[in-house]
């Protein structure tokens, strides 16, 4: 079951948008400065918006990284690799099972 969100994806766009805004009215302001002063007015934590602005550059290809839809998708192949392991896992032993009893001259 997925962890409850904090904060509503609405106030999560709406902080990264201010941040952006806030930084195209005064290019001299940095990343810090905007982070902090739209977290103050919008109730949200630096450290939180500034994690969500770096995600959303990310995302639109400003920054290197991986993208929130790739994370995602590896998380569930990851899931899925696992799975399928387990399954080899169990049909490995039950085909190793049924060889010893068919075929009497295999040892126990």
């Amino acid at each position: 079951m997925p962890v409850p969100r904090k904060y509503p994806p609405e106030l999560r766009e709406r902080a990264i948008r201010l941040v952006q805004e806030a930084r195209k009215e005064d290019p001299e302001l940095s990343m810090h400065q905007a982070v902090v002063r739209v977290g103050q007015r919008v109730g949200v934590n630096s450290d939180t918006l500034r994690g969500w602005f770096k995600q959303a550059q990310v995302d639109s290809g400003e920054r290197p990284g991986v993208t929130t839809t790739d994370a995602k998708r590896i998380k569930d192949l990851e899931a899925e690799v696992r799975e399928l392991k387990r399954s080899n896992e169990i049909l490995l032993a039950a085909s190793s099972f049924f060889a010893r009893e068919l075929d009497p001259r295999l040892p126990w």
